[in-house]
């Protein structure tokens, strides 16, 4: 029996009960469920058959119509009122991978050179195989639009300025050009905004999508990845525009940024302009601190961190959960997820027992 047929939930989507949260005009009885994703391998230990998280499987037509039913059949019965889900825009950077760990596998877990990417000087950024609008493939959006039960929407994802730039030239090459190399940086930062705001601007005008969630981290532990300074030179106003169009169409703009982004907390409120943050980790920053500080001003989405919900135990996992939904419930804006996402090292049952925890506070 597929894990999501043990899910005691009728499935009741309504949209606009999220977009009243995201607009801090929730009910605090009532607290939507959000997340940015789960990894394939989670999606298909629910629903039954095979993974498909490699972007080249993506680009044939029947492995991504597989994909978008497994993933719409998963939220939709978990109880979600919207899904994130973006193009199939391709960027090459240098990657290295490694055999995987993680209690639902994949065949290899890769990431980001941190030392030098594909670019570090002009020569590379004259050769580098740039995407243009061409390129941008958006059937992944139009097919979910078709497929999603009534009352669900999509929140389509946006790429961020720092991240890509970072995989680019590599974070430690980045660090350096940041001072040796600025014209270097600021062009690279002026493609991607050339690349993505057109991306942006059609998306939210596509069917059945209600917000646009840029995914961007900025920051780790202690502090932001690049000086705040530096943020404000290149990357929020890339930022701004993201999040004016957004508005344009009268939508939300919602930021993922992993990391300590205290210092430029009033940055991204009052002039970027986002209207919710997600991301949090404890030993940064708890939920409800956040909460309490900015829950009056942007809304709040997630908090259940995922080391807990990976090495945790189910009564762990629900007291948390429990503390958080009590502290910020009250604020009318706040969304309930994970830390981050649901990886493939979370542990199934807790996941689960964080949203049966949702479930009887909105005494559904």
């Amino acid at each position: 029996m597929p894990l999501i047929d043990r899910w005691p939930w009728k499935p009741r989507p309504d949209y606009t009960r999220l977009l009243a949260a995201l607009r801090r005009q929730g009910d605090s009885s009532y607290v939507p469920f959000l997340e940015l994703f789960a990894d394939p391998e989670v999606v298909a230990a629910f629903v039954g058959g095979e993974a498909t998280h490699k972007p080249e499987q993506l680009l044939h037509r029947p492995a991504m119509e597989k994909a978008i039913e497994q993933k719409v059949h998963f939220w939709h019965r978990l109880g979600y009122d919207a899904i994130w889900q973006g193009s199939s825009l391709q960027m090459k950077y240098t990657k290295f991978e490694i055999g995987d760990t993680a209690s639902l596998p994949r065949d290899r877990r890769q990431w980001m050179s941190e030392g030098q990417g594909p670019i570090t000087n002009w020569g590379d950024f004259e050769r580098y195989p740039w995407p243009t609008s061409a390129d941008v493939n958006l059937d992944a959006i139009e097919y979910m639009a078709r497929c999603l039960p009534e009352g669900m929407g999509i929140i389509a994802q946006i790429s961020g300025g720092l991240e890509p730039v970072t995989w680019l030239m590599g974070y430690q090459t980045l660090g350096l050009a940041l001072y040796d190399q600025p014209d270097l940086v600021e062009a690279l930062f002026e493609k991607i905004t050339e690349i993505n705001v057109p991306l942006a601007q059609a998306m939210a005008q596509m069917e059945r999508v209600i917000a646009l969630w840029m995914g961007d981290d900025m920051g780790f532990r202690s502090s932001t990845l690049v000086s705040p300074e530096h943020l404000r030179r290149y990357v929020f106003p890339y930022q701004k525009k993201i999040a004016a169009i957004a508005h344009d169409q009268g939508m939300p703009f919602l930021l993922h940024s992993c990391g300590n982004l205290e210092a430029v907390m009033e940055d991204l409120i009052e002039d970027v302009g986002i209207d919710a943050r997600h991301s949090f980790e404890d030993a940064i920053q708890p939920v409800e601190r956040f909460t309490e500080r900015y829950g009056k001003r942007v809304a709040v989405i997630g908090g259940v961190d995922v080391d807990l919900l990976a090495r945790g135990n189910e009564e762990q996992v629900r007291r948390r959960t429990r503390q958080i939904l009590e502290a910020c419930a009250p604020s009318r804006a706040y969304l309930l997820g994970s830390g981050n996402s649901i990886t493939n090292y979370v542990q199934p049952q807790n996941f689960l027992a964080m949203l049966d925890e949702g479930r009887r506070f909105n005494k559904l």
